[in-house]
């Protein structure tokens, strides 16, 4: 058995839970990935991020007393009354380390930017805008009530209602049959039919299935689709929006903006809210900045600092060529 002292990072998302074990000097000892981690996608969540972890000590050769902290970035962990779901998720028998729980935007910041002040956009299975500031303080567009409709299942969402409301056109065309065939109907009346009926009685069921929609709608975006291109733009738009409410706090300047999850990433929605932002708005001048690290890496560096531990060059490149972090 591995005698090394143990680190353990979480990724919780709303499609997948990410685990990484490593030792004290950065070295990767195991990597494993598992379903959901939110309770509000998944009943199981508990239950998969538990799996992962049980999985990820054994791969490592590790028992559970030789970690020494754990920290989990969770999606929907969004008020201290949640924590009545997280915590259940990551107690094991003889996990009795130091753990910390926090938005798993925290923890995709804490990777993208190595903790240095800036902005994430997080935009795949959910959708969040968070900043730090130079003294440490989490802000978020959440803070203001805003959110940006950009997460997977949103863009999903206004399409079908943007089809159904006759508004689609000759460059729409793929577009639609794929939406005819990702809910098996022959044509807009039936599927105007399903959406009648609520598509599906169970909202976490509707929701995925949206979601699964959404790599269609963006590489349509690309393709030049009107409707995907207009669905795309409105989510950009609030995007832009959640960040310039953010930039004051980091006191205007140069501000670095990384993007994160399969929506902020594809390339239609990259390219257009990267030429927004090289635009100078009033509230500070932003460059985007390619992530340093995925959000799994940045819970190992939370559970790092708050251990009080070192995190030099050395363990940065060790844990940078450990594994295939998945981002």
């Amino acid at each position: 058995m591995n005698e090394k002292k143990a680190v353990i990072g979480i990724d919780g998302g709303g499609t997948h839970t990410r685990v990484l074990v490593c030792d004290t000097d950065g070295n990767a000892l195991a990597y494993v990935e598992r379903g959901s981690a939110s309770f509000h996608k998944d009943e199981r969540a508990a239950q998969n991020v538990r799996e992962a972890i049980r999985e990820a000590l054994s791969q490592a050769g590790c028992a559970a007393g030789q970690a020494i902290g754990l920290a989990a970035g969770i999606a929907g962990y969004d008020q201290p009354s949640d924590l009545d779901w997280i915590r259940p998720s990551t107690e094991l028998p003889g996990l009795a380390c130091p753990k910390w729980h926090v938005n798993d935007a925290v923890s995709a910041h804490a990777g993208a930017l190595l903790g240095e002040p800036g902005i994430v956009v997080i935009a795949g299975t959910g959708s969040i805008i968070v900043g730090v500031t130079l003294d440490g303080e989490v802000v978020r567009n959440y803070d203001f009530h805003h959110y940006a409709a950009s997460a997977a299942r949103f863009l999903a969402y206004d399409a079908v209602y943007e089809t159904l409301a006759g508004n689609a056109d000759e460059s729409d065309a793929e577009l639609v049959q794929s939406m005819l065939g990702h809910w098996n109907v022959r044509s807009l009346s039936e599927l105007g039919d399903v959406a009648k009926r609520g598509f599906h009685p169970d909202r976490r069921e509707r929701d995925k299935h949206f979601g699964d929609f959404a790599p269609i709608l963006t590489r349509a975006a690309e393709q030049g689709s009107s409707t995907a291109r207009r669905v795309c733009d409105r989510a950009i738009l609030q995007t832009k929006v959640g960040i310039e409410l953010i930039a004051p706090s980091l006191g205007g300047g140069d501000i670095p903006v990384a993007f994160i999850g399969s929506v902020a990433n594809s390339p239609y929605f990259y390219r257009t809210l990267r030429a927004q932002l090289d635009k100078s708005g009033n509230n500070g001048r932003f460059a985007v900045a390619e992530p340093a690290f995925p959000p799994v890496v940045g819970s190992v560096l939370l559970a790092m600092k708050h251990l009080g531990l070192p995190i030099g060059e050395a363990f940065l490149d060790n844990i940078r060529n450990g594994a295939d972090y998945s981002a």
